[in-house]
């Protein structure tokens, strides 16, 4: 479980990025945070990933106090989380393969685990054909499609995505998504800010709209509108 309690952020030029913000976000739970751009989603992914710290209030996962967390336990917390950025950011001089066994080798897997956790990842994502590619031979789809695999490699229990569909056209943000929901029916919690209107209509999940630094609705299912 994901809770915050009256967070607010301002950063040092006065710039008010969340303002007495307070959620709560179930496990298994698939939620949308939609709004213009400076309305605070990605602030509040950052406070989720110990990047950025809150002014004022709380925030607690699965138990634990961001806040009062040690410095040397944030490596350990953020392995159960996944990441998703809008840019892919993959090793452009690694393969498919090597660009997934990556977050493994960085956690110190064996040889044997990535062997055997790699091809089952890129096999969910559909991508078992393409494991010699180099992200530069693959479709901006495909690359998204690397990216979760590996942000999913270590079985976080949180998957996080900013703008993960940016990037890309229509179709491709739709597979993005429909992948992201497969991943969420497996019981991951996943978080995703979006600008796109047209997928949280179609998707129908739980919607928190943000704007300046406040949430102004939050929809069980979906169907809110706001202007860009």
């Amino acid at each position: 479980m994901i809770e915050l309690w009256n967070v607010s952020k301002t950063y040092e030029a006065g710039n008010k990025a969340l303002r007495n913000v307070s959620m709560t976000i179930e496990d298994g739970e698939f939620v949308f945070i939609i709004g213009r751009s400076g309305s605070g989603k990605s602030t509040l992914l950052k406070m989720l990933l110990k990047e950025v710290e809150p002014t004022s209030g709380k925030i607690i996962v699965n138990d634990m106090n961001l806040s009062k967390m040690p410095r040397a336990f944030i490596p350990k917390y953020r392995r159960k989380l996944g990441m998703v950025f809008q840019d892919f950011r993959l090793l452009k001089d690694r393969n498919v393969y090597e660009n997934v066994a990556f977050a493994q080798r960085v956690i110190g897997a064996s040889t044997r685990s990535i062997k055997e956790s790699v091809p089952a990842m890129l096999k969910m994502v559909g991508l078992s054909s393409k494991y010699k590619f180099f992200p530069q031979q693959l479709s901006g789809g495909e690359q998204q499609r690397v990216a979760i695999a590996r942000a999913l490699i270590n079985r976080p229990e949180i998957l996080l995505a900013d703008e993960p569909t940016g990037n890309l056209d229509g179709h491709n943000s739709m597979e993005i998504m429909k992948l992201l929901n497969e991943v969420n029916k497996l019981g991951t919690t996943v978080i995703v800010v979006t600008h796109s209107q047209e997928i949280v209509d179609r998707m129908k999940k739980r919607v928190v709209v943000m704007d300046r630094g406040t949430i102004i609705s939050d929809e069980k299912k979906g169907g809110y509108t706001y202007e860009n």
